[in-house]
């Protein structure tokens, strides 16, 4: 818990690609139990993270994005109820095959852009995520490839993807708890890592990044080639 939230901290988005990564390897918890607790842990650590770097100014790039992903995201609860399995099976390949491509096009882009994207691109960025996050809980990647590609400082790219993920994470807490499908395990498992995870944000929020920006985004091509294969052998 501890190692996933340094991570996020340093990344602004990999909290639950490590974390369920490991409780998939291994098995500790029922996979469905974890991914629910995750949720409770990106709120946890979105807010405090936030709260150690107010005052904190989110680009209104990003809110526009947060607000179209929101929509998004029924859309992709909707998708997900008519879908049978194999067509879920085919989807989830499709996926992992365009994350691996966001990767590797963000390793070859290693010079941010010179202006921000028109509010267009974070718009459908933002629905395309959504859209993904309803299906299934893989909101990040689009998202962090257009964030990445801003000419922001490496600080206001860390808080933005932050708060797009907590805001996320909350909304899907509330949907889920309004069905009555938040188990009791997942509320344990969420109460035993709070601590863990109140911890660690508050001690990495304001911390010097211990890389430069050509590493970070090395580490962060790294991290979606892992969740894009991780796509792809689910869907096997």
């Amino acid at each position: 818990m501890a190692f996933a939230v340094y991570v996020q901290s340093l990344t602004g988005f990999a909290l639950s690609l490590v974390l369920l990564g490991l409780v998939g390897l291994t098995h500790l918890f029922p996979l469905p139990d974890a991914v629910n607790a995750v949720s409770f842990l990106t709120v946890m650590n979105a807010a405090m993270f936030l709260y150690r770097r107010r005052p904190v100014r989110i680009e209104p790039a990003m809110r526009i994005a947060v607000a179209s992903s929101m929509a998004g995201s029924f859309i992709g609860m909707g998708i997900l109820v008519y879908l049978a399995a194999n067509a879920m099976h085919l989807l989830r390949a499709l996926l992992g095959l365009i994350i691996i491509g966001c990767a590797l096009l963000l390793w070859r882009m290693a010079e941010p852009r010179q202006d921000t994207s028109p509010p267009r691109v974070f718009a459908g960025v933002g629905l395309l995520s959504g859209v993904l996050g309803g299906l299934f809980s893989a909101a990040g990647p689009p998202l962090v490839y257009v964030v990445y590609r801003q000419p922001w400082p490496l600080a206001r790219i860390q808080e933005a993807l932050i708060f797009s993920f907590g805001v996320g994470a909350l909304l899907r807490l509330a949907v889920l708890g309004l069905g009555g499908q938040i188990s009791v395990q997942s509320l344990l498992l969420a109460a035993q890592a709070i601590p863990v995870v109140l911890l660690v944000t508050a001690l990495s929020a304001n911390r010097k990044l211990p890389v430069s920006r050509a590493i970070l985004q090395r580490i962060v091509c790294g991290l979606l080639l892992c969740a894009g294969f991780g796509m792809l052998v689910r869907a096997v």
